[in-house]
């Protein structure tokens, strides 16, 4: 074929114009297929390792003008309004549930097909909400102060929780907020903005602690007198009283709680070492240090311990630590492991058996104003402080201990009878 001459493009356009009525039905060999070409024979099913063939248009549709626009829709009408009805099938994901017969459920027990997750945890809120048992009141009332010098290791996060887990399970707990911070008066719903009566009153002796009393509104068990952002000032304004280190331990006498009618109370100690600290101390015949699972934790517990046998010796010889609570557990570490074996070693059976693992539902329930027991009943953390408050009150003989019975006697508080045979039985019950 002679060349073209550059001075006819017209005829070469003309040329290499073809319509869609003139294409051939058959290409030459080699010349590759377009998956748009409407020159293909029929679709028809492929064999195995081959592409489908697709339809030529008939004329009728790519005159229409919905082809102009959407050349697809000519070939298959249906592309334009429902692409996906034109999707060639495709293999399934899992092969295997294909081979699966029919009646494969029906072979399965109820169990098996009832059984959730969802439903596991549905189980769980339950049991913790609405307890089958209620725990036996203790034969005297306890007052327990949550110390450690360390921020951050669970005092108030403990502090709420427990007193929340024994409050459902019926028995009557205040919670004592001595932190300026206010954080366990929000964790339990409680008002605490300036003008509130609140612990700083009480301190100062210018109302009771009934008076500063606030119920809280997960339970009508659970009783909290909170803390404002005046009782930061406190400590200044206690240098100058007579008997300022026992300034709650008068307003937390055996009579005035005997109005409440309270089984446990719960003083949340700020982090720190200052009066506020000491007042608890003198206040409360027992201590509960939270121990966060980390080197530090251990670190700052000598000079608490330290602190501790200061007060025993100049001002509440009854003062004794009767509970360690390991806060923060994260299984994955092994200095998690090493912290709770030396705590174990050194304490003895004054560890609880109960170890906080780390949760984010605990550390999101105080933005909502609750407890881990009301926000999320089912996990982890909600069930674990239900178990601490559980031992708290069961398992722990501490009551039969000689100095804490004393303790008890010296601070006035009433023996409502020896916890004989109940709490034992309670104990195996509990096990």
């Amino acid at each position: 074929m002679a060349a073209r001459s550059p001075a006819q493009p017209a005829g070469a356009a003309s040329d290499l114009a073809v319509s869609r009525e003139t294409v051939p039905q058959h290409r030459a060999p080699g010349r590759p297929k377009h998956a748009l070409t409407h020159t293909s024979p029929p679709m028809k099913h492929s064999r195995a390792g081959q592409l489908p063939r697709f339809p030529t248009a008939s004329p009728e549709a790519t005159a229409s003008p919905e082809a102009a626009i959407f050349p697809e829709a000519a070939i298959f009408p249906e592309a334009a309004v429902f692409p996906e009805a034109t999707a060639s099938p495709v293999p399934p994901v899992f092969p295997e549930a294909a081979r699966v017969p029919q009646d494969a459920s029906a072979s399965a027990s109820p169990a098996e097909v009832s059984w959730t997750p969802i439903a596991e945890e549905a189980q769980r809120a339950t049991r913790v909400k609405h307890p089958s048992d209620q725990l036996p009141r203790p034969a005297r009332r306890r007052v327990i102060a949550v110390a450690n010098q360390k921020g951050g290791v669970g005092k108030t996060t403990s502090t709420v929780n427990l007193a929340a887990g024994l409050a459902l399970q019926g028995l009557r707990t205040l919670v004592v907020d001595l932190d300026p911070q206010g954080n366990a008066s929000t964790a339990l719903g409680i008002e605490h903005h300036a003008g509130t009566p609140s612990v700083y009153e009480v301190l100062l002796g210018e109302i009771g602690i009934a008076d500063a009393v606030a119920v809280s509104p997960q339970s009508s068990n659970l009783l909290c007198v909170p803390a404002t952002i005046d009782l930061a000032g406190s400590e200044i304004e206690l240098v100058s009283m007579v008997a300022r280190e026992s300034r709650l331990s008068r307003a937390l006498s055996g009579v005035a709680l005997d109005e409440l009618d309270v089984d446990y109370v719960f003083i949340d100690c700020p982090p720190s070492l200052g009066l506020l600290t000491v007042n608890a101390l003198v206040a409360a015949p027992e201590v509960l240090i939270p121990i966060q699972c980390e080197y530090y934790a251990l670190e700052g517990l000598g000079q608490l311990l330290r602190n501790i046998e200061l007060v025993q010796a100049h001002l509440n010889p009854a003062l004794a630590v009767s509970t360690i609570l390991l806060t923060m557990y994260d299984g994955r570490t092994k200095l998690a492991d090493q912290v709770t074996a030396e705590v174990r070693e050194h304490f003895g059976d004054q560890v609880l058996r109960t170890v906080i693992p780390r949760s984010v539902k605990i550390s999101e329930a105080p933005g909502f104003g609750q407890t881990v027991l009301t926000y999320d009943p089912g996990s982890r953390g909600a069930l674990s402080y239900l178990d601490a408050a559980r031992e708290i009150a069961l398992d722990r003989g501490y009551l039969n201990r000689g100095y804490l019975n004393r303790g008890y006697l010296d601070r006035g508080f009433p023996d409502r009878g020896s916890p004989g045979d109940g709490h034992s039985d309670a104990r195996e019950v509990a096990r």
